[in-house]
């Protein structure tokens, strides 16, 4: 008698399960939502371990073409971008049937992103806290474990890849020497931090030919002749600073983006660390993404090419810095216009032509204007985590020129600078779109 009622017990049991409906997981993961989280906790760690504007550029471009290359793998509208990218050979991927894409590719950015920065367990944190929130969304285990292995299968291909663009090879090459000569690049107050990156120009570029493709015309000839172009550009930016109106210093302040900022206050020190100008530039990126309604896989598209854009555009810009090695605005204003003088914003530790923000901003507008429009309005809440107000635009390249002209506002800019940081950002952004896509259809044409 037990026994029978054990089998009919198990029977009924058998046929509970068999009548329950699979869970439906697939609205789990529908936008870039996830992405973008887990893109704002790597500009968090960014700014924790004080990367420098292009090595920032870096962790975002390769973290992002490894959620990207997922979306590439699943889906074919997209294009792998592996094979296209300089240095970089195709990979076929072999996708396993139970995988959940927009998981894997989220596992993959998280992957991706921690090899690249120090304080990894900030990112771990984050990533096992959404993991299981997306376990309780009703993803099976067999399908959640396929696909974070996956996802970081992908991501190991991708820091293949990047562990061969120099990178590494360069923490070891000499510091900046400081020359001495009249027009010379030298440290500025208050913390007379040496140049940043001088041999950036050796790292691997993604999609242009070279560091130098795009050489941009060499400042004025230095002089200290009052009669003189070149003391004429740091007259301009004197005197754009003892003018400033408050929309000019609002615009100055909120495209500062410096990643470390020193303060001092009376006999007191204190650092105060903000995002990068890439941070800044991926950030609209997340926000155009969001206010297009666009699913997890062009989110991956808008990340992955805005952080590739950076990426060439600081290589570019670096290359020119450290050729001309130009004195900052502030370091020949002290010395020949007004000792007194101070810039709205702090003066970056590295060389003054061209405008890095000029270049960066010009290339990242450019990209997301092929992504999502023109005539594209977007709300900018990039800085209010830093105290600063939002700021609209009504397109991307709108929002590029006022974060050019930001520096002249800031004085840590000569116009020509800035002038010439824009065409070199767009030659840049211009020659990454016709030589790569990663649209399957657009590649096809660009063939």
């Amino acid at each position: 008698m037990l026994r029978l009622k054990q089998l009919l017990f198990a029977g009924t049991l058998l046929l509970a399960f068999a009548c329950q409906k699979p869970v439906d997981y697939s609205q789990a993961i529908t936008d870039g939502h996830y992405l973008s989280e887990a893109q704002n906790r790597i500009t968090e760690v960014i700014i924790h371990d004080i990367f420098s504007p292009p090595v920032a550029a870096r962790i975002y471009s390769y973290s992002s073409l490894a959620a990207y290359e997922v979306a590439a793998a699943t889906d074919p509208a997209y294009a792998s971008l592996l094979g296209q990218l300089n240095g970089s050979d195709p990979v076929k991927f072999t996708v396993p049937e139970n995988v959940y894409p927009p998981l894997a590719s989220l596992a993959a950015y998280y992957k991706m992103g921690t090899a690249l920065i120090f304080s990894e367990d900030m990112v771990t944190a984050q990533r096992d806290k959404v993991f299981e929130e997306l376990r309780e969304k009703g993803i099976p285990d067999d399908v959640f474990e396929a696909s974070v292995a996956f996802g970081e299968q992908v991501a190991d291909a991708v820091k293949a890849y990047s562990s061969k663009d120099n990178y590494h090879q360069s923490r070891s090459f000499p510091k900046y020497t400081v020359t001495g000569q009249p027009g010379t690049w030298e440290p500025t107050p208050p913390a007379y931090m040496e140049g940043i990156e001088p041999h950036w120009n050796k790292i691997r570029t993604f999609v242009i030919d070279s560091a130098a493709q795009f050489k941009v015309s060499p400042p004025p000839p230095y002089s200290t002749d009052p009669n003189s172009d070149f003391y004429k550009e740091a007259k301009a930016v004197y005197e754009a600073v003892i003018n400033a109106d408050k929309e000019e210093l609002d615009i100055a302040m909120f495209w500062d983006c410096n990643p470390y900022k020193m303060n001092v206050k009376g006999h007191v020190m204190f650092a105060e660390k903000k995002i990068t100008p890439g941070g800044h530039w991926m950030s609209i990126a997340a926000i155009a993404s969001k206010a297009a309604n666009a699913d997890w896989k062009k989110t991956a598209e808008a990340f992955a090419m805005t952080g590739i854009s950076l990426h060439d555009a600081f290589v570019a810009c670096w290359d020119e810095k450290y050729r001309s090695k130009l004195v900052r605005p502030e370091t020949y204003i002290n010395q020949n216009i007004d000792e007194e003088w101070v810039p709205v914003l702090q003066t970056p530790p590295f060389p003054e032509h061209t405008s890095g923000h000029s270049v960066a901003s010009t290339a990242a507008a450019f990209t997301l204007t092929q992504i999502y429009g023109d005539n594209f309005h977007f709300v900018d809440s990039s800085e209010v985590h830093y105290g600063l107000p939002i700021r609209e635009y009504d397109s991307f390249m709108q929002a590029s020129s006022e974060a050019a002209i930001s520096r002249f506002y800031g004085g840590i800019h000569y116009m020509p600078a800035i002038d010439e940081g824009v065409w070199q950002g767009r030659q840049v952004g211009e020659l990454i779109w016709s030589r790569i896509s990663p649209e399957t259809k657009n590649l096809a044409e660009n063939k």
